[in-house]
């Protein structure tokens, strides 16, 4: 490796990155981009993967929704459709949480900001974007508590606020999920296009079918068996790239050899003009880095990026109904644990991820250009420099499936809405459970199909994913505020809540727009892209919103009593398999001060403790920056391990009357379902006959525990 002090006169500058230059006429000549416009793989591979893991996703999710409804016996009303029976466990909660939070983003936004900042890009991606899962695991157990029947966010509003506040909340919920859905695409169809060469318009349309076909034939729980096979998928991806990092590359393979080319390529003495680099590579110190390291916490772009990332990931959480949809899905005692879990596991996505990719990138020298990088470009690009195409192959994998889940819960969140909130509210209040599940299939194939068109838009306007990541906040944070308080706060009032809501929306646009002029002199993608207008837009937008709504309800209180929220009805009555002990009080009371506790202590230690803890460090050591390696390894380790095996752990009962199902022959199956069925119906009527069954089996248990014991201690 050639140090830094000869780097300034020797072509290449440095023998790892030997590869991308070329010795010209004019000198020392750095190549021009990565991809260069080439696609690494034929379209058959992003043709097959595209269209194949959608085929295989769509038959073997139906399948298992299937198998669940005629060996476990679920009922597939409208309600399990948009609910998936309120009664999912703890491990496929967090997974599902993990999956839906896992955009096309975490994976390539994660690693742009990890080149452009260095390590403190991936720890503000995470920790900013973390937290609010973590606290929304509050805004869970509340819903359990006040509004336990309720299908949808802006129905609690509805209840709660009535009509007025009800439409406006539907329209930023309604943008929330076209803003998602908008990021999933372009992330999705950037890198389906570099890689492949597939048409970046047939992706946009081709990515969303095989989730429209699964979505369709099994609703909610579909989407969650798919998110958990998703999860599983995207785990191990992450741990095989993080591995090939920092332990088993030939390129780089440990954490010394990275930490002396990040060194060596943010080099004071090395040359950065044409030809030798280009403009928008990297090249040189970091501007806004302490000593224009990558390895440093003391880097304002870093810093500026993380508040940005915090606020508008607010609203992406707490207004996309997909949340809520997952929370009233979950079985009360599970909901908290779920939420705490999900949001630590996920913390490992674009951390350790962007750890390896992104801080890979730049330890590589590889030529990304800002437009490659801006498009979510970075990960393949790493991936390809040390894997070839199988590495391409593998991240196509993963990006597909972060893509396909995160959609899938779109699907569901847009369908509820439109579902519950315009057509039960509004077109056919007495809408039967049939005419519901109707309505919500017509709605996923319709959003399925304007994805698609979006997307094209979007791409056809130049907008890219780290603009549309960025400007989120800015959008939709005003809501923020009041939907939590709608909650937590008795005396939020509606003409606050819908005030704060459109009043904090529009300052936050005009303050966005206004700083960009400014600062820039015009306003276009580029200059509203960058970290100042944003910064000021996204704290504008969300902070309006509260501090309206908060001053509205100081001097007019609703004074509410959740009474009409306790009130929202089922359309069809389901036979629930939770005991009423689930949603006692004090039970939920318990679950709450556990999350307050645990979700508050975790947001102080990833958001407060631990970036002022690596302050003193200033530029890592090598013993330093080693250590980090480890607990980025270590997170996604021990992450991924803990998604994989609880859902599986959990489920171990279904699994096995499943499989026991399968193999038994089908008459003797009907015959025992109607001697069940039999015996639930006399044990209804005649209530002493349960309770002898149950004084019978306790009898025969503690008669079999005897006998053990007697053999036991026979054999001693």
């Amino acid at each position: 490796m050639a140090s830094s002090s000869s780097s300034s006169s020797t072509c290449p500058p440095f023998k790892f990155s030997e590869k991308y230059y070329v010795t010209g006429e004019g000198g020392c000549v750095r190549q021009s981009s990565f991809f260069q416009g080439k696609a690494v793989l034929n379209q058959g591979v992003g043709y097959s993967v595209i269209l194949g893991f959608g085929a295989f996703f769509a038959v073997f999710t139906s399948f298992l929704v299937w198998l669940e409804k005629r060996y476990v016996g679920s009922r597939h009303t409208s309600e399990w459709f948009n609910t998936a029976g309120r009664n999912v466990k703890t491990g496929l909660i967090a997974s599902v949480i993990v999956s839906q939070w896992t955009w096309a983003a975490t994976i390539l936004q994660s690693s742009n900001v990890a080149w452009e900042y260095g390590i403190s890009g991936p720890f503000w991606y995470a920790s900013g974007a973390t937290i609010q899962v973590l606290l929304f695991g509050v805004m869970a157990i509340e819903i359990k508590r006040k509004a336990p029947h309720a299908h949808t966010v802006c129905e609690i509003v509805r209840a709660r606020w009535g009509t007025a506040a009800h439409i406006v909340f539907l329209v930023f919920c309604f943008l929330t999920n076209i803003i998602v859905t908008a990021m999933l695409l372009l992330g999705g169809s950037a890198v389906v296009n570099a890689l492949t060469g597939v048409n970046i318009y047939a992706a946009s349309f081709l990515i969303p079918l095989g989730v429209i076909v699964y979505t369709l034939a099994g609703g909610l729980k579909a989407t969650f068996l798919a998110s958990y096979i998703h999860s599983v998928i995207v785990h191990l991806v992450l741990v095989i790239f993080v591995y090939l990092v920092y332990t088993a590359s030939s390129e780089l393979g440990s954490p010394k050899v990275v930490y002396n080319h990040l060194r060596d390529v943010a080099s004071k003495s090395r040359i950065c003009s044409e030809p030798i680099s280009h403009d928008g590579q990297a090249c040189g110190p970091v501007s806004g880095n302490f000593k224009g390291s990558y390895l440093t916490m003391l880097s304002s772009g870093g810093f500026v990026f993380g508040i940005i990332n915090i606020v508008g990931n607010f609203g992406t959480v707490f207004v996309d109904n997909g949340y809520w949809v997952s929370a009233i899905a979950a079985r009360p005692s599970s909901t908290h644990k779920g939420y705490l879990l999900g949001g630590l596991v996920w913390f490992a996505v674009p951390f350790s991820l962007a750890t390896s990719l992104g801080l890979g990138a730049l330890a590589l020298d590889l030529p990304i250009t800002e437009s490659e990088a801006s498009h979510g470009l970075v990960p393949p690009a790493t991936a390809v420099a040390l894997m070839g195409k199988g590495g391409s192959v593998l991240l196509l994998t993963m990006l597909f499936m972060a893509v396909t889940s995160a959609g899938s819960s779109e699907l569901i969140a847009v369908s509820s809405l439109c579902t519950y909130d315009i057509y039960r509210t509004y077109i056919n209040p007495e809408a039967s459970g049939k005419q519901i599940l109707k309505i919500s299939r017509g709605v996923i194939l319709g959003f399925g199909c304007f994805m698609g068109v979006l997307a094209v838009i979007l791409n056809k306007a130049g907008v890219s994913l780290g603009w549309m990541y960025l400007a989120t906040g800015v959008l939709i944070g005003s809501a923020v505020i009041p939907i939590s308080f709608m909650l937590l706060w008795r005396k939020a009032n509606s003409t606050g809540a819908i005030l704060g809501t459109i009043i904090g929306c529009v300052c936050g646009i005009v303050t966005w727009l206004s700083v960009t002029k400014i600062e820039y002199g015009r306003i276009n993608l580029d200059t509203t892209g960058r970290n100042a207008p944003m910064l000021a837009g996204n704290l504008v937008s969300v902070l309006t919103g509260g501090l309206v709504h908060a001053l509205c309800s100081v001097f007019r209180p609703q004074n509410y009593e959740w009474d009409t929220t306790k009130k929202i009805s089922m359309v069809e009555k389901d036979k629930s398999d939770l005991p009423a002990d689930e949603f006692r009080e004090e039970r939920l009371l318990r679950a709450k001060a556990w999350i307050v506790k645990w979700g508050v202590g975790f947001t102080a230690v990833i958001v407060l403790l631990w970036p002022l803890l690596s302050l003193p460090a200033g530029n890592f050591s090598l013993g330093y920056f080693t250590f980090w390696a480890i607990i980025a390894i270590a997170w996604g380790t021990i992450g991924s391990a803990v998604i994989i095996a609880l859902p599986l752990m959990e489920s171990w009962e279904t699994i096995q009357s499943v499989f026991l199902g399968m193999f038994t022959n089908d008459k003797l199956m009907e015959k025992i379902e109607e001697m069940n069925l039999r015996m639930s119906a006399i044990m209804l009527a005649m209530p002493e006959a349960e309770k002898i069954y149950l004084l019978e089996k306790d009898k025969a248990k503690k008669e079999d525990d005897a006998l053990e014991h007697k053999s036991d201690s026979g054999a001693v």
